[in-house]
């Protein structure tokens, strides 16, 4: 069979500036990356970025179009004046986000997409009824265009794309969905899952290449002395977020560990370091992220690319 390439984006909010911009640079080196993609996973912003490009836009157009609205996008005030933003209501409002996504995309739907697509979102509640096996609960929910019975091709682009960036505390819950980050801030496995599935995909392991692009590696820890301070309670894991940040997103290096495992050589992460934390909604870092992409050194996955990919 033909290779079967992958392209997975992970989430990360405006840090997703610097996905888009070492995409660009590895159009650059390697023209037809993307076109040559048959399946594009995304998660929050990656999400938005995989529908963007299996839409047909370049990582250029792409990249001009995030420094244009991400002020705006998180700039917007919460939704109620009454609520303080971050306590009783998100950050963030998503009306400026919509209007830039249905500016770009306007009523057109994943099956309307030029390529497949894998978008990650979690569902709040399933509204099972009861019955045998059945119950109503929270859970993954992963959006595709792939024919047969479960496809999602009917589901309308803006929506999937404000469903997966929903990330909880920044921006409000959209139609029952948060930011896929929740489960899988690196849907590169989920990818990897939907690709071999014998409804959808039915692609052999073996013909499977995949690049995994990051938004950055932080520096996340917690200095704690065990002995005298780690017995925690929710007053402590509460302050500053610091629960929400040890459990959130915290599949990207798993992820990247499982797809080592199952594809070897065929495998490819691209994930600058960045010196000092940027945080999601840090889009006073813009000029910093922007250097950090187009400084990196991207030898080793052109290399990679002309080797497996294409």
């Amino acid at each position: 069979m033909a290779l079967y390439r992958i392209l997975s984006l992970d989430g990360g909010g405006i840090r997703g500036l610097m996905t888009s911009i070492l995409l660009e640079r590895l159009e650059a080196a390697r023209p037809g990356v993307v076109a040559q993609t048959d399946l594009i996973a995304g998660t929050s912003i990656g999400g938005i970025l995989a529908l963007s490009l299996a839409a047909g836009f370049s990582a250029a157009e792409v990249t001009h179009s995030l420094e244009a609205s991400g002020t705006a996008v998180f700039s917007s005030s919460s939704l109620h004046a009454e609520q303080a933003p971050g306590e009783t209501a998100a950050l963030y409002a998503n009306d400026n986000l919509k209007a830039a996504l249905t500016a770009i995309f306007g009523d057109r739907t994943l099956a309307d997409l030029s390529k497949k697509v894998l978008i990650a979102a979690f569902d709040l509640d399933n509204e099972a009824k009861s019955g045998l096996g059945r119950i109503r609960t929270w859970k993954p929910k992963f959006f595709h265009n792939f024919p047969g019975p479960g496809s999602d091709g009917d589901e309308k682009i803006v929506d999937v794309a404000l469903r997966t960036s929903a990330a909880p505390i920044y921006f409000p819950i959209y139609q029952g969905y948060v930011d896929g980050g929740v489960v899988a801030k690196n849907p590169a496995m989920c990818a990897l899952a939907q690709a071999i599935d014998t409804e959808a995909g039915r692609q052999s392991l073996t013909d499977i290449v995949l690049l995994s692009i990051g938004t950055g590696q932080n520096a996340n820890f917690l200095a704690v002395d065990v002995t005298h301070d780690g017995n925690w309670g929710m007053t402590q894991w509460s302050t500053d977020t610091r629960l929400l940040d040890v459990t959130w997103g915290n599949d990207v290096s798993l992820v990247d560990y499982q797809c080592r495992r199952f594809l070897g050589k065929r495998y490819h992460r691209l994930d600058p370091i960045l010196s000092e934390s940027i945080h999601l909604d840090d889009f006073a870092q813009l000029r910093r992220l922007v250097a950090v992409a187009r400084q990196e050194d991207l030898a080793d996955a052109v290399a990679w690319l002309q080797r497996y990919f294409e």
